[in-house]
Order: C-alpha cells, then structure tokens, then sequence
C-alpha cells in the first residue's frame, strides 16, 4: 500500500511509540562496617607453662595473633613479669613500650610492653588495663630506653609511673593542658591560651 495522501484525504497521524518506564532511582544501603576482630588462638609452649607456674592468675591471657605472642596481666604484676623475662627468659631487648585509650572500659588505658629475646630470635608482648589516675610501673630499672617511653606515654595519655625518675612531658609544652591521644582529646582541641601566647595566634587550627 502507498503512503502517499490523496487529494481531499487527511493526514494520518503520526505513530507515537510508547513511552518507556522511567528507571527507578538506585537507593544505596548505607555500608554498615562490622567492629574489627583481633582473631587471636590460644599461646601454647614452655615459656607459657614457665609464666603460669611462676605468676599463676595474674596472667589472665596467653594469646597470638599473626604468630606474635602476647599476654594480658594485672597491672600489679607487670613489672615483675619484665623482670622474670629478661633475667631468667633472655628477653634482654625493650623494643617499646607505648599505650592504648579505649574509653568505654571499666580501666580504660592499655599499657603495652614489647620486649625481644636475641637468643631466640621472639618477641612477646604484655598488656596491662589501668584506670584513670592508677598508676604503671616503671620499668627503668630493668631497661634504660624505657625512661622516654614512659614519658611520652605520659604525655600523650596521663599514664603516670610509679618510681619513675624523671616523669614530665617529652613532646608537648611543660605547662601543656591535657594529654593529645586521648580519644575525647578532639583533633581541633587546643590548648587555646598557649598557642594565643607564644604562637599569637587565636587557633592552633
């Protein structure tokens, strides 16, 4: 058939194709992350059964995690754990001594020792919880690089410790208000009255 028109006929209307659905616009479900696990297993071995026969339930943990050692002690115990395993263990080494904020437990600071044995070629790590205003022991003592450590622990966290020979800020301004890794210690907090005196400015941000 012809399309053409012819005389005295009206033009067909064009053909409309039907309108196509309009897509639905994509809702992304927010990610919800799921709290990090530390997938530790138990710590088995002679120096474990050396640990427990020597300081029993002060040792409430023997755990690893990626094949590094680690024991969780009262903090009563911990100096005289330090010392067990550099006199009589051959960890001769401190290779820091650092601390953790972890604000909604009942002790909320962690205290971190890391200590190494060149004889046999390990490492073990001891943690102790302390509360707010508690004091760690000093580990001077036994091992001289611990004197910095323990300061900047102090600095950064308040951790005070006890026999310490010399404890004061290492990093931060003497007369410093507050301690910076702290977790409610905001990244735009400052100490405003002293950087308005010696940096004469009115923010540190």
């Amino acid at each position: 058939m012809s399309d053409e028109i012819k005389p005295g006929e009206a033009a067909k209307p064009a053909e409309v194709a039907p309108a196509k659905p309009v897509p639905k616009p994509v809702v992304k479900k927010p990610v919800v992350k799921k709290p990090t696990i530390m997938e530790t297993v138990p710590w088995e071995g002679p120096l474990v059964d050396a640990l427990k026969g020597r300081f029993g339930e002060k040792i409430s943990l023997f755990g690893t995690y990626r094949e590094q050692d680690f024991i969780e002690a009262d903090i009563s115990a911990a100096y005289e754990i330090v010392e067990f395993l550099k006199n009589e263990e051959a960890f001769d080494y401190l290779v820091d001594l650092t601390a953790v904020h972890w604000p909604k437990k009942e002790k909320p600071f962690e205290v971190v020792w890391i200590l190494y044995s060149f004889a046999k070629n390990t490492r073990v790590r001891i943690k102790s919880s302390v509360a707010d205003g508690e004091k760690a022991p000093s580990v001077v003592a036994l091992h001289n690089t611990a004197n910095w450590a323990e300061r900047e622990v102090y600095d950064m966290y308040g951790v005070e410790f006890e026999n310490h020979p010399d404890l004061k800020r290492i990093l931060m301004p003497d007369e410093w208000e507050g301690f910076p890794l702290r977790k409610e210690y905001g990244l735009i907090q400052q100490d405003e009255a002293w950087v308005r005196e010696n940096v004469k400015i009115e923010s540190g941000q």
